[in-house]
């Protein structure tokens, strides 16, 4: 064969070997992701209040109003059968009458007398007695209905996430308002096939297709494998 010819074939064989090493270089090797399983936890859901606007009810209501009032009281008499008046207007007019006339009729002027002023008395006293009056303060009630106005409650505009939304609520909310609750994504449970071998890791994001491998070893940037 032509030396030529054969140092020509060999420098061809030796750049095909050269270039399949290269591109085997250059592609590196992978392991297939064969499941995904995202993994969740618990957390608390809060929205921002926006704006918590007060909802009145205006209805009919009791109240009880008080004020001192001077109050006139009629006292008791203490002669209430006004013997007192009854007995001073007699005398009185016994003796007046006992100066009108002589004799029998001295007598009878005396009794008319005496009669008429024990009437008499008796009214005089009478009279004074319904006068007789006092005076106290006392504190008046009474209940009087009237409008009043109460809240019931708060429409509150929120913004969740970028979406904004109202909803009503019993009490006046501070600047944030609990939602409840909803899963969030902490994780993911990666498995992956590397020719005779199978794998799990966890990695905080979500994979591609497929994970690269370095001297047989499943690489990630983030998490740790536990299979």
């Amino acid at each position: 064969m032509n030396k030529t010819l054969v140092v020509a074939i060999a420098a061809v064989l030796a750049g095909g070997v050269a270039f399949a090493a290269y591109q085997r270089i250059n592609q590196g090797e992978y392991a297939e992701v064969i499941e995904v399983t995202p993994v969740t936890e618990r957390v608390q859901l809060f929205a921002d209040v926006v704006s918590a606007t007060p909802v009145t009810q205006t209805i009919e209501g009791n109240r009880e109003v008080c004020e001192d009032r001077v109050v006139e009281y009629q006292v008791q008499p203490k002669d209430p059968n006004k013997v007192t008046g009854t007995v001073a207007g007699a005398v009185v007019g016994g003796l007046i009458g006992n100066q009108v006339g002589g004799g029998s009729g001295r007598k009878l002027a005396t009794v008319a007398g005496a009669a008429g002023g024990a009437y008499a008395g008796r009214k005089i006293q009478e009279n004074q007695q319904e006068r007789r009056v006092e005076t106290r303060t006392e504190r008046v009630c009474q209940m009087v209905t009237e409008p009043q106005t109460r809240t019931i409650g708060y429409d509150v505009t929120y913004n969740l996430d970028g979406q904004v939304g109202q909803m009503r609520t019993e009490k006046k909310p501070g600047k944030r308002l609990p939602m409840g609750e909803k899963d969030q994504i902490v994780g993911y449970d990666v498995t992956w096939r590397y020719k005779d071998q199978v794998g799990t890791i966890r990695m905080d994001e979500e994979p591609g297709k497929r994970l690269p491998v370095e001297n047989g070893v499943v690489i990630v940037a983030q998490g740790g494998g536990k299979g």
